[in-house]
C-alpha cells in the first residue's frame, strides 16, 4: 500500500542540506560550473520528503532541492516510542539501509545521511545500518523508501483480514 503524498501547505516544515556538490561541464568556451543540492525536509511529526536542486549558484540549487522535496513529501507510522512499527530494509540503487525498532531510551543511532532523514521525521528511537554503497544521495533515497514501505499493525492486520490482537 503507497503513502499518501502530503499537502505541505499547513505544515510547519525544517529543511536540512544533506550535500551540495560542484559539477563541471567542459564546452569550448571553457568550463561551466553548476551546482547541485541535495535537501531533506520533514516536520519532526511524520511527514518527510527529500529533493534535488541543480542550479548556477548554491543558494538557487538549494530553494529548488526544497521545493522538489516538498513536492515529494510523504507520511510516515511512528509507533508510541518514536520508533518504526517493525524492522525493515530500504533500498535504492546500491544503497542499503536497515531500520531497526528501538525501546525507549535508544536515541537515534544513524549515519549522516541516514540521520538528517530519521531526525526531520521525527523519530526518537531507532537503530539504523547503511550498507553497500555510501553514496549520501543513495542512501537518503534508499531510507525513505525503507520508511514508505512500512506499515502500523492496523494496516497489516486489515490487509489480512484479521484483528490487531491475532497478529502475533
Amino acid at each position: 500500500m503507497k503513502r499518501t503524498i502530503v499537502d505541505a501547505t499547513q505544515l510547519e516544515l525544517e529543511d536540512k542540506v544533506v550535500t551540495i556538490k560542484r559539477v563541471t561541464k567542459v564546452v569550448k568556451g571553457g568550463r561551466n560550473f553548476r551546482f547541485t543540492a541535495l535537501v531533506v525536509v520533514g516536520d519532526k511529526n511524520g511527514h518527510i520528503g527529500a529533493g534535488l536542486g541543480k542550479a548556477t549558484e548554491i543558494p538557487e540549487a538549494i530553494r529548488k532541492g526544497k521545493e522538489d522535496a516538498i513536492k515529494k513529501m510523504i507520511s510516515l507510522p511512528i509507533d508510541e516510542n518514536g520508533s518504526v512499527p517493525h524492522d525493515f530494509i530500504g533500498k535504492f540503487g546500491s544503497a542499503t539501509v536497515l531500520l531497526k525498532r528501538s525501546p525507549a531510551g535508544t536515541g537515534v543511532i544513524a549515519g549522516g545521511p541516514a540521520r538528517n532523514v530519521l531526525e526531520l521525521a521525527g523519530f526518537k528511537n531507532i537503530r539504523t545500518k547503511s550498507l553497500g554503497s555510501n553514496n549520501k544521495q543513495n542512501v537518503v533515497l534508499a531510507t525513505i523508501e525503507g520508511l514508505r514501505q512500512l506499515k502500523t499493525p492496523e494496516e497489516v492486520a486489515a490487509l489480512r483480514g484479521i484483528s490487531v490482537d491475532q497478529l502475533g
